[in-house]
């Protein structure tokens, strides 16, 4: 059966456009050689893939014209982790070297090896002591968890309380503390550092976990589901004896199950690639979270770039496997939050 003109048209024009983004692409990375062609060859193979899709089962020109500008989009924000990859095989003076190199001209494997047991702790002034990103990867990991389950457990009750329960204030306090995320971190930096002394606490983990155990954000994520679950799921757990809590945990937390993976990848990513605040608290290089660590390969007679690509490698993997194995919650948790 032949296609309608119509399809025929739209056919021919998302052929001729993605042919034409390709040759704009060929000629532009021209420049940098035969090496080039790997920058571009995953580009090019999901290039394919959507002339392939829109081949099979055409859409209007829209449509067309929105997924190539999102696969352009996808090919610049995966460029910066590409050339942070294939830095860390370089060596030092090709790291540096201009006009930059898309491929390296040898591989340096033992540059993961040299960034995961290179002496840290000599960051401004620190004493070098033999610490690798095994410490650095603890210390990061298990304040994570930590700070994302205390701030899990205290944004739902704190939810809760707003979109479910009836007391005197209830909407001028959750306005309150919504405007609190308007508030610079840098305003309450000194005296939240000035508790933390008096209460002895620096260098020690109550500095990295409890003062972030309670997030605006959060509150305000769940608390925006919350409120769209019907009152009749309440009434009938009433009449089956359930009380708050019960309520709580047993209905309204399965109910919530991607709004609060949402909020703890929220947490979980502030806390990881948290810098400043550990580096104010803590002293002790056992101490020191990842995001500090990388800092050891900042010295004052340079910056070791192949080595701190490396090691920033290690930082972002589990943050994409992370982000890979939850990204259906992650999607599912914002779509739904403003939904009544």
């Amino acid at each position: 059966m032949p296609l309608p003109a119509s399809i025929k048209h739209e056919k021919n024009i998302v052929f001729v456009s993605n042919i034409a983004i390709f040759l704009i692409l060929v000629f532009g990375f021209r420049f940098l050689g035969w090496k080039g062609i790997l920058v571009y060859a995953g580009f090019l193979a999901l290039l394919l893939f959507t002339i392939i899709n829109v081949w099979q089962r055409p859409r209007n020109i829209k449509d067309t014209i929105t997924y190539q500008a999102l696969l352009i989009g996808g090919f610049f924000m995966v460029l910066p982790f590409y050339w942070m990859f294939i830095t860390s095989f370089k060596s030092y003076k090709e790291a540096l070297a201009f006009p930059p190199t898309w491929w390296p001209t040898e591989f340096h494997w033992k540059n993961w090896v040299e960034a995961w047991n290179a002496p840290k702790g000599n960051i401004y002034g620190d004493p070098p002591v033999p610490l690798t990103f095994t410490r650095y990867f603890y210390v990061s990991i298990m304040v994570g968890i930590v700070t994302t389950c205390g701030s899990f457990t205290v944004s739902a009750l704190a939810a809760y309380a707003f979109a479910r329960m009836q007391f005197w204030g209830r909407g001028l306090f959750f306005y309150i503390i919504i405007a609190m995320m308007m508030i610079p971190g840098q305003v309450l930096l000194i005296p939240n550092y000035l508790t933390l002394a008096k209460l002895r606490w620096l260098d020690h983990y109550q500095a990295l976990i409890i003062p972030w155990l309670a997030s605006v954000f959060s509150i305000f994520l769940l608390r925006q589901f919350f409120i769209t679950i019907p009152e009749d799921l309440w009434d009938a757990a009433q009449i089956d004896g359930a009380g708050r809590f019960r309520f709580l945990w047993q209905i309204v937390i399965p109910l919530s199950k991607p709004v609060i993976i949402t909020a703890g990848i929220f947490d979980f990513l502030g806390n990881w690639n948290s810098l400043f605040w550990p580096l104010i608290v803590t002293t002790r290089p056992e101490m020191r979270t990842l995001m500090v660590g990388l800092q050891a390969f900042n010295q004052d007679a340079g910056s070791d770039f192949h080595l701190l690509m490396a090691a920033s490698t290690f930082a972002v993997l589990p943050i994409v496997i992370m982000f890979f194995f939850l990204q259906r919650f992650f999607i599912q948790g914002i779509a739904r939050t403003g939904l009544k």
